[in-house]
């Protein structure tokens, strides 16, 4: 696919998560993907929420995460969102089946899956295949 379309997928596909996540729940933590050689992260923000409570499913190019944080007692007054939520998330690169590794520290989950296509660096890699380290 060229450019233009897969901009356009991805347009289409951060709008259908939207629209399924209107009636999902009170809230939606905010999300992060990191690309690495090997790797894709994503860093979900998801503080106060107990591990036991958060869900994950990997299916078709899509990441759903869900969870519940629960409001604490005898609040005089309420700013954060409590309650369920879930995230519908489209991978941004293509990653091997069921390879995510998660992590929760922080109040952010962060998942690690392994690329199918690892990204090379061609210059490190002409300078490692040729033993000059000089840059």
């Amino acid at each position: 696919m060229n450019e233009p379309v897969l901009a356009r997928l991805q347009h289409l596909m951060t709008l259908r998560e939207e629209v399924e996540t209107l009636g999902a729940g009170p809230w939606t933590p905010t999300a992060d993907w990191a690309d690495s050689d090997a790797y894709l992260t994503l860093h979900l923000d998801v503080p106060g929420i107990d591990p036991e409570r958060l869900e994950m499913h990997e299916e078709g190019g899509m990441l759903t995460v869900a969870g519940e944080r629960a409001a604490p007692q005898g609040l005089l007054s309420a700013e954060r969102p409590s309650g369920v939520f879930r995230r519908v998330l489209a991978f941004p690169r293509e990653v091997m089946p069921q390879s995510g590794e998660a992590h929760l520290a922080g109040g952010v989950l962060t998942v690690r899956f392994q690329k199918k296509h690892p990204t090379i660096d061609v210059h490190s890699a002409d300078m490692h295949r040729d033993g000059n380290h000089s840059g």
